[in-house]
């Protein structure tokens, strides 16, 4: 895992004045996201105390995606990806704002919370893959592309460190409405970010296809056919539906396993999100793409291994210590995903297949989070984490054995795209 290493090439890609602008803006955003996803889990917990309603809160909010991502991607291959993030930027401030002046006003609901989750999960069905392939359009030098993806990657989950330790320390003084309202107004750094960026190249030309189910089955036939591609996919998709539902359930684990409150939620979530901050700084070190696959494979054993362990937990400094090596693996396991998808995918199909990338850590995760909150419900919380960790743990053991199959092929692709 060692190989390849070279930590004064950590941050090369911001020599990249775009992605520059788009890393520092979407840093700022990024806090304000991840204080308002914490809010929102705390706020109906606060309201309910259901491990039910969590799971169905949370699946509301994120099921758009299912059907919508795939679509999505489709229409960025045609699309101005420029131009879309910036509605999809827009529209998410619209959203928090109202959300805060709900809470503000104190006639907020449960209901009023599944319809602006719902309303934000469509909105990021086209911002999510959009952000993916604009990558490539404002980071010039293709050699530059892993060490991008692996900074955005740092980037997100050092607001996932400030973010949710901010919003425990808020919701605990001020409430969740200060949470909601930072994140309205953090969104103007994005937009002003995006507004200062100057192309010197355009987006490669769309599809001319007019039929969109006629684009999907080819970007999706596309990626089943691809070994390298399909492989990675089908064991991330495995490893956020079984193991991501450990998110919007935290609170549950840290009111009633822990038998702490929102600082203590807030703890937990940083620990996860120092460990991702380290996984993705480990990456962002990595100057070549060979031997990523034998990470994806490590990385998705240690977060399954590591879920096991935090099922079993009843010790906050413990929890705290596993929080981190899960965030480390499955954070890890997301962006050598990314970056050997974005390596290999053929230009013309890259908004097709990151919808695909996204949809697999995303679109799935709400319905992992449904079930997931019905078998807490009957269960537990310590023994849903300790199943998840099961299923997560068998994919990686199964991607480990079919490893020579993944390289013989992708190696193949590294030799014609001239990266070997």
């Amino acid at each position: 895992m060692l190989a390849g290493i070279k930590l004064s090439e950590t941050f090369r890609a911001l020599k990249h004045r775009n992605y520059r602008l788009f890393y520092f803006g979407q840093g700022m955003s990024l806090v304000g996201t991840w204080m308002q996803r914490t809010a929102t889990v705390w706020l109906v917990y606060r309201l309910t105390e259901s491990p039910e309603v969590l799971g169905n809160v949370d699946f509301a909010g994120q099921i758009a995606g299912v059907v919508l991502i795939p679509l999505a991607g489709v229409l960025l291959d045609r699309w101005n990806r420029y131009r879309t993030i910036l509605w999809t930027q827009l529209l998410s401030m619209i959203q928090a704002i109202f959300l805060a002046g709900l809470v503000f006003s104190g006639t907020v609901a449960v209901w009023h919370i599944v319809i602006l989750n719902m309303a934000l999960g469509i909105i990021n069905s086209f911002d999510m893959p959009a952000r993916q392939a604009f990558i490539t359009q404002i980071v010039t030098d293709k050699e530059d592309l892993a060490n991008a993806i692996a900074l955005n990657s740092a980037m997100f989950n050092s607001a996932r460190i400030i973010g949710p330790s901010v919003a425990g320390l808020a919701i605990a003084v001020f409430g969740e409405g200060l949470c909601y309202l930072f994140n309205g107004i953090s969104y103007i750094a994005v937009l002003a970010a995006l507004l200062a960026m100057k192309f010197h190249n355009t987006q490669p030309a769309a599809s001319t296809r007019s039929n969109i189910l006629c684009g999907l089955k080819e970007g999706c036939s596309y990626a089943y056919n691809s070994l390298p591609i399909r492989m990675v996919l089908l064991l991330l998709a495995l490893v956020s539906l079984a193991g991501f539902p450990v998110l919007p359930l935290m609170p549950l684990f840290a009111g009633q396993v822990l038998g702490g409150g929102p600082d203590t939620l807030g703890w937990l979530m940083a620990a996860f999100g120092a460990g991702a901050l380290i996984g993705t700084i480990f990456l962002a070190s990595r100057t070549t793409v060979l031997g990523i696959e034998k990470i994806i494979a490590v990385t998705s054993a240690i977060f399954s291994l590591g879920l096991m362990a935090f099922s079993l937990s009843t010790s906050i400094t413990l929890s705290l210590v596993i929080a981190f090596i899960m965030g480390f693996g499955i954070i890890a396991q997301m962006a050598s995903t990314n970056t050997i998808i974005q390596t290999l995918v053929d230009e013309d199909k890259r908004g097709r297949v990151m919808s695909l990338y996204v949809l697999s850590f995303g679109g799935l995760t709400p319905i992992g989070s449904l079930l997931a909150g019905h078998v807490a419900g009957l269960i537990g919380v310590s023994y849903t984490f300790l199943l998840g960790g099961l299923l997560g743990l068998g994919g990686a053991v199964l991607f480990s054995l079919n490893l020579s199959a993944w390289r013989s092929v992708a190696h193949q692709v590294f030799a014609d795209k001239g990266i070997i």
